[in-house]
């Protein structure tokens, strides 16, 4: 039998974080627009000892597995990969990706490592279902998303405010029989 590689791709590879990792994710979170397309909360930078935290707690690998992405060429790390609020019994998982260097975005690494983390999502972990949330002012992550199958499920109706606008939040998800690779 052959097995496939499965956190290995043509130009990314997700690994474990470590706490040399720490410097360069502290380092994203003082650019305000990476935090505005992660997150809802406030767009507030954390430190170090926040992500480690973070890094730590991702480490655990029970409910969630965090891995990083780092380029295949230097092993550069450029953002991080999240399966996170597991539910087992119902093998159900949340999906978050972020990448971190504004100049390593929007050249096909995130699709890469969304790849590569939903074939360990579906034939490692075994889960059948993947779900996110994304900003609808995200419009590069929607197209990403869609391209890899994930359909609309929901919308959360002016779910956040930025700049005295407000903004949908919108619910996708990704069954094990609709991915195709």
């Amino acid at each position: 039998m052959t097995l496939t590689p499965l956190l290995n791709g043509n130009r990314v590879r997700l690994t474990a974080l470590n706490s040399a990792d720490t410097e360069t994710i502290a380092h994203w979170q003082q650019d305000n627009e990476y935090l505005r397309l992660l997150d809802a909360k406030p767009a507030y930078p954390k430190n170090e000892v926040q992500i480690a935290e973070w890094v730590r707690e991702g480490q655990r690998g029970r409910e969630t597995f965090l891995l990083g992405i780092r380029l295949q060429a230097t092993d550069s790390l450029i953002g991080f990969v999240e399966i996170g609020d597991i539910l087992w019994a119902h093998r159900v998982g949340w999906l978050a990706i972020g990448i971190g260097e504004d100049e390593q975005r929007s050249r096909g690494y995130g699709r890469e490592a969304l790849t590569l983390a939903v074939e360990f999502a579906f034939r490692e972990l075994n889960l059948y279902r993947l779900q996110l949330t994304v900003f609808a002012y995200n419009h590069a992550a929607i197209a990403l998303y869609e391209r890899l199958g994930f359909q609309i499920e929901g919308t959360f109706r002016e779910f956040m405010e930025r700049d005295g606008e407000r903004y949908d939040m919108l619910l996708y998800g990704l069954l094990r029989p609709e991915w195709v690779r």
